[in-house]
């Protein structure tokens, strides 16, 4: 599937901003799953320093400062991604025996995914969400079948709410309150899992949506998504990434595309900076997923969200 992704941020500063420095992840990932065939990032006004880098998990970052004073920012990432179906992952250990060889243990073979195992500043460890998370785990159920349980049971219990939550919501908070938004969903699933010392990581990216029968599709009007992977560990080699959408209750395929990988949302936001001055300021968000019909020439240029930080 071939997908043309346009993320817009608008910040209105009050006063205005004196200096500024920023990291945007907004550079979709290019791999197996997925293949990036265009890529621009407009920044007004005009950044004195931009670059790009890789971070430790992997995700492409790009840094830029502004010197100059400027009571707005505009920052415009335009993607055209060609999305492949995803390989699912086949049987599974039981989870406890996964746990397991997860563990640390003397002269053990290292694993990187046991980095997913401990606490992020988004997703803490906690027994309530291990109490939480026991119902979907049996004794001896595989761990592909107990994270499928629970990303059903998250979906089912919990109300998609806008409102109920903000950017800084704790994890147990939205476990209590039972809503909140996509990036609630996934901080409560990944806190479970790794309540449970399973390893799991936090996915910020895109989902196409559909507009309703007979409505043309809204510009601007689509948002950046936020799902789970969990990984399978293997008795003979490395283990499988298993991505799962608690929000939907699927597991995603070739409509959704990643934009980055984390411990959780503060390791991928997708702008964060520092600024000197704009006390007060405003911030508007517009996402546009769309299919792109013919070939790759025709399609023309692309970009991408989630919340963003100032």
């Amino acid at each position: 599937m071939l997908l043309r992704v346009v993320h817009e941020t608008r910040y209105a500063y009050t006063p205005p901003v004196k200096t500024a420095q920023h990291v945007a992840h907004l550079r979709p990932a290019h791999g197996p799953q997925q293949a990036v065939l265009a890529h621009r990032l407009e920044i007004a006004p005009a950044p004195a320093q931009c670059k790009e880098s890789t971070d430790v998990f992997g995700n492409t970052r790009t840094f830029f400062s502004l010197q100059a004073v400027h009571e707005s920012l505009r920052v415009v990432a335009d993607s055209l991604v060609a999305t492949r179906p995803r390989a699912q992952p086949g049987d599974s250990m039981p989870w406890e025996q996964a746990r397991e060889r997860m563990r640390y243990h003397r002269a053990a073979h290292y694993d990187a995914a046991a980095e997913f195992m401990f606490a992020s500043p988004y997703a803490p460890r906690d027994e309530a969400f291990a109490a939480y998370a026991r119902p979907s785990f049996a004794a001896g159920r595989p761990l592909a079948q107990a994270a499928r349980a629970l990303m059903t049971r998250i979906h089912e219990d919990f109300v998609y709410e806008t409102a109920a939550t903000d950017v800084g919501t704790p994890a147990l908070e939205a476990l209590a309150l039972r809503k909140g938004v996509c990036q609630d969903f996934a901080h409560v699933m990944l806190a479970c899992l790794r309540s449970l010392g399973l390893p799991a990581r936090y996915v910020s990216g895109y989902l196409l949506t559909e507009p309703p029968p007979g409505r043309p599709r809204l510009v601007g009007g689509d948002a950046s998504h936020a799902w789970v992977s969990v990984y399978l560990p293997d008795a003979n080699g490395p283990g499988q990434w298993l991505e799962l959408d608690p929000t939907n209750d699927r597991l995603p395929g070739e409509d959704y595309v990643v934009l980055a990988t984390g411990r959780d949302y503060s390791d991928v936001s997708p702008l964060r900076g520092v600024i000197q001055g704009g006390a007060r300021h405003t911030l508007r968000v517009a996402v546009t997923v769309a299919p792109v019909e013919g070939s790759v020439e025709s399609a023309g240029n692309s970009s991408n969200d989630t919340r963003s930080t100032p």
